[in-house]
């Protein structure tokens, strides 16, 4: 009986441990290093999909199997495992994660720092940012995600450039965007591919979003001066993706689709083609106005008048595809990361497109202990089709916009084979989509070889070698019997571009006592070649046959450039305690454009951080964990010297109307422009000062810079000279230019739990920029559409304005018209009051989901849609015929205006005063909206995928702008150059766009 009885007590025993093994309840509390409670923390137990997440007290409950291991995680702390094993009111203590504080950072030649230890104003964007906006350009990704950077596009054409402006306009004729550099290598990015009116292609187009690992900005002086003088302007780090050591191969598979419909802006569709309310039928009585009939009261051989939505039927739904695979992997000694994408765009104009085909390879190995080699490659071949765009005769998109909904454009031809038109000049839209054509095809090399050699554990040694070449052949045709050219035009434009760039940098990281000394000695030898050859073929002799060859007459010119630099560069960054940091760095330049005696030219920067968080109290600390002080100061040359510019060339001429060569007999004559051989670089002074803060464990960051920078010896090319010294004009080395500026950069994590996190970040800017010389007593100089005036911005907008009296008061005429004034004047400003953005991401369990506006206060635009329409009368506002009376005074009594005046007058007269369409650009731009969904790991074991993932974006879904009556205030029609800033004119629309993608990973 005592036996049985043990018997049964033991088996008790057992059945009681089991089940209490598995149904455990776990209680405790997580807390920092000082005692304090941590909420939010992820509390999961291993090898199960279980967990749950501590409360606003730290505490925690969880059932759990006995024993068990638990792990804790945060953001912003150390992952920890507990070993539970029947404990009660168990406490965890985390340490904050030194990794996650100190973000680890691309900088200048590919050197990573901890963000923390930076003495300049710099801002990283990663890859998933820019492959979320699904934007073609990696520029327009940018957009609105990064303080003191101005993106404007030029044009919806597919390919269409964009201009990236850093901290203002440095120079008044120079290259004012951003350096590219793509690891470590400088890379070109001038806008090429139109052979006609429009935007052409910023070549960084060429490169794939899907190989982007990150982009880092850097925006001072202080963060540039190692790239030399192609610095100043600011630079773009871009770093590709890698694979990983020891890690099995990865299948990755990308695909998307979006359709895109354009922005257009305001037209009427009340009106028919005529004048004073007189209908005209386009076929015997032809004009480009339509100040005709009511449509609505408006019969055509008995019937009510069809109205056509010309925008409507002309444009189409624009397509994208967009397909990526890549192979990622890697052994103990090597990694390797393969990408191929197709990306092809059909855009809202018929025949306009974008192709693109890149392939891309970085192979990373260790050949011996402390020997690593990387060598990547990537490859890129571009297909644009595009049409002309602005004033040209040719451009479709003007006639689109200024054509009457009275007429029906379609058929493009007579039965003789002459263009139908409702007008007596341009080309019918649909004629050109037939018969004109501007096409490049590009092909582009950028390899790049790097070598990291660890003789000592505090040296390295890195040589690193990059090329850039590429090949473009571009071709415009247009057919016999165009407007503007009526015998047909071919044109032959071939540019090769070659690149290559050396560094050998040797890196030194020492500690001695309290002090940490980082010590970066380079050599920098840059070569660039290029070479254009443009064939101008007028008069086609056989209808269809493209050749240049074939052409009556034939142009041929030929322009080809070498320059070469050479740099020695130091940085060294002394950290004293982690607490306080010096960096200095100074620049030694050779360039082969200047002329001997100021062939070399040195520039530096000095720069200090002080970490002050260093000395809080821990209560303190528990609030604001993080606290940085910076201040630097900087001097840059700015390479604004083009080739040979130091010489006066002969050139080729014409001479009363007589082109040479003529009747093969050359001719030139010695340049009117006479060169200075003693220009030198300009320079950028500027003093930056920045502070960085992180508060309760970097949950909330707020980075404020404030900057002042100068320019001096600012290139002037064409400065008037006295007739009788056999010159028209001179360059000179004179003007001066300032920009002072704010930045504010908001990053915060609001909420984090267990299944849900909200990340947060809003940046600000806001940049005066005033122009405070340009030569002697010189006010007043133009560049293209820009206009450079003393003690004004960089970019006002001048020209006619009305007439007013001394009161600001509007002048008319005795007819009770508004008239111009006898002098031009300046009557806006292209430059924004301040510019800032917003960007929300959110996580739930396996859905995520963000959206983006970024907006601009102020900044004018010259609204040539509604500048012309007005004398077209096909501008929405223009459905306002009635008669009105003018507000203003009359210029010969000096009394109120009491004439009234038809609506058709009143347009028409404004279209003769450019004061009449300067717009305020103000704008708020919904960017960007992403909804995705990953499938759970758990749903794949039993399939060969490792990951699965939905999205649907949505671009530019709304736009408020309440005082411009365009498509899009974001858009320059006439490219990325300086000079063709702040003008919106028949340029194709941007686009609303939807994408949807899938990701699969094998």
């Amino acid at each position: 009986m005592t036996k049985l009885k043990i018997t049964l007590f033991t088996l008790a025993m057992l059945c009681f441990v089991q089940i209490y093994g598995q149904t455990s309840l776990i209680s405790g509390k997580i807390t920092d290093a000082l005692g304090q409670p941590i909420p939010g923390i992820s509390v999961k137990i291993k090898g199960t999909t279980g967990g749950t997440s501590s409360d606003a007290k730290g505490i925690f409950s969880i059932k759990a199997a006995n024993p068990a291991t638990l792990v804790f995680s945060g953001i912003g702390y150390a992952s920890k495992e507990f070993a539970y094993s029947g404990q009660s009111n168990i406490t965890i203590v985390l340490s904050e994660d030194q990794q996650n504080l100190n973000e680890i950072v691309v900088t200048a030649l590919g050197v990573k720092r901890e963000k923390r230890n930076l003495t300049y104003s710099s801002q990283e964007v990663k890859g998933d940012q820019i492959t979320q906006s699904k934007e073609p350009n990696l520029v327009n990704a940018l957009a609105g995600k990064v303080s003191g950077v101005q993106i404007t596009s030029s044009s919806g054409t597919p390919g269409s450039s964009s201009r990236i402006v850093i901290r203002g306009a440095n120079s008044l004729y120079g290259n004012n965007e951003a350096l590219m550099v793509i690891d470590g290598i400088p890379v070109n990015n001038d806008e090429t591919g139109n052979l006609n009116s429009g935007p052409g292609t910023n070549r960084i187009a060429d490169l794939d979003p899907n190989i982007i690992e990150s982009i880092n900005v850097l925006k001072g002086g202080a963060a540039t001066a190692l790239y030399g003088s192609d610095g100043a302007k600011g630079v773009i780090i871009i770093t590709t993706k890698a694979g990983s050591l020891n890690k099995k191969p990865s299948i990755s598979f990308s695909s998307s689709f979006s359709m895109e419909k354009p922005l257009l802006p305001e037209i009427q569709n009340k009106y028919s083609l005529g004048s004073n309310g007189v209908y005209f039928d386009g076929v015997n009585q032809k004009t480009s106005t339509s100040w005709g009939a009511r449509m609505d009261t408006l019969k055509i051989n008995g019937q009510p008048a069809q109205v056509y939505d010309q925008s409507d039927l002309f444009f189409k739904t624009g397509k994208t595809y967009s397909n990526t695979v890549a192979i990622t992997g890697g052994g103990a000694y090597n990694s390797y990361f393969l990408s191929y994408t197709n990306f092809a765009q059909d855009g809202t104009v018929p025949t306009s497109s974008f192709d693109r085909n890149t392939l891309f390879g970085k192979f990373t190995t260790q050949i011996v202990k402390d020997l690593n080699v990387t060598f990547s490659l990537n490859y890129a071949n571009t297909k644009n089709r595009r049409l002309p765009e602005g004033y040209a005769l040719e451009s479709p998109v003007w006639t689109i916009f200024s054509a009457p909904v009275s007429y029906d454009l379609q058929p493009s031809v007579n039965p003789d084979g002459s263009q139908r038109l409702f007008r007596f000049s341009r080309n019918n839209p649909y004629w050109v989509l037939d018969n004109i054509s501007n096409t490049s095809v590009v092909n582009r090399f950028l390899p790049t070889f790097t070598a990291d050699y660890k003789p000592l554990s505090w040296l390295t040694i890195t040589e690193r070698f990059g090329a850039d070449v590429y090949v473009e052949q571009g071709k415009y045709t247009e057919s016999l019997l165009s407007v503007s050219n009526p015998n047909g035009r071919i044109v032959n434009n071939n540019t090769n571009f070659r690149q290559y760039n050396n560094d050998l940098i040797l890196n030194a990281n020492k500690s001695f006592g309290d002090f940490n000394v980082e010590a970066l000695l380079g050599n920098n030898i840059i070569s660039t070649y290029s070479q254009n050859g443009y064939a101008n073929g007028l008069g086609i002799t056989i209808p269809g046959f493209n050749n240049i060859g074939s052409a009556s007459t034939v142009k041929f010119t030929e322009t080809s450039y070498l320059t070469r630099k050479v740099g020695f560069y130091l940085q060294s960054n002394i950290d004293y305690k982690k607490f306080i940091i010096l960096s200095l760095t100074g620049r030694y330049d050779g360039a082969s454009v200047l002329a001997k005696d100021n062939t070399f030219y040195p520039y530096g920067s000095a720069a200090t951080s002080f970490i002050f968080s260093n000395f809080f109290s821990p209560g303190l600390s528990n609030v604001m964990n993080f606290g940085k002080l910076r201040v630097s100061y900087s001097t840059v040359g700015n390479a604004s010297i083009g080739a040979y510019s130091l010489l006066t060339p002969y050139e080729s001429q014409t001479v009363r109307n007589t082109t040479f060569p003529y009747q093969g007999q050359s001719g030139f004559l010695i340049s009117q422009v006479l060169n200075n051989p003693n220009l030198k670089n300009e320079r950028i002074n500027e003093v930056e000062v920045g502070l960085e803060t992180g508060f309760f464990k970097s949950r909330i960051g707020l980075e404020v810079t404030y900057f002042d920078k100068k320019t001096k010896n600012g290139i002037i090319p064409s400065v008037a000279l006295a007739p009788s010294t056999g010159f028209n004009a001179t360059s000179v080395n004179s003007a001066s230019m300032r920009n002072r500026g704010i930045e504010v950069l908001l990053n915060a994590k609001p909420i984090v739990t267990k299944d849900f996190s909200w990340d947060l970040t809003v940046n600000y800017s806001r940049i005066r920029n005033k122009v405070l010389s340009i030569y002697k007593d010189l006010n007043q100089v133009g560049n293209g559409f820009t206009f450079i005036f003393v003690n004004q911005p960089y970019g006002v907008i001048y020209g006619t304005r009305y007439a007013r009296n001394a009161s600001g008061q509007l002048l008319t005429d005795d007819g009770g018209l508004p008239f111009a004034a006898d002098t031009q004047g300046i009557i806006g400003d292209i430059n924004p009051d301040w510019m800032g953005g917003i960007v929300n991401n959110f996580k739930y369990k396996q859905f995520t989901f963000s959206f983006s506006f970024d907006m601009k206060k102020g900044g004018d635009i010259q609204n040539n849609v509604d500048g012309y329409g007005y004398f077209y009368g096909t501008p929405k506002v223009t459905e306002d015929r009635g008669p009105r009376v003018v507000e203003g005074v009359n210029a010969t009594t000096g009394l109120p205006n009491t004439v009234s005046v038809l609506g058709q007058a009143y347009y028409q007269r404004a279209n003769s005063v450019l004061e009449s369409v300067i717009q305020d650009g103000t704008y708020v731009k919904l960017r960007n909206v992403s909804l995705g969904y990953n499938v759970k790991p758990t749903w794949l074991q039993k399939t060969p995928f490792k990951t699965i993932g939905f999205q649907v974006t949505g671009r530019n879904l709304w736009i408020y702008a309440p005082h411009f009556t365009g498509g899009d205030p974001e858009v320059s029609s006439f490219g990325s150059s300086n000079g063709s800033q702040g003008i919106y004119s028949f340029s194709t629309p941007t686009s609303r766009s939807v994408d949807f993608s899938l990701k699969l990973t094998l």
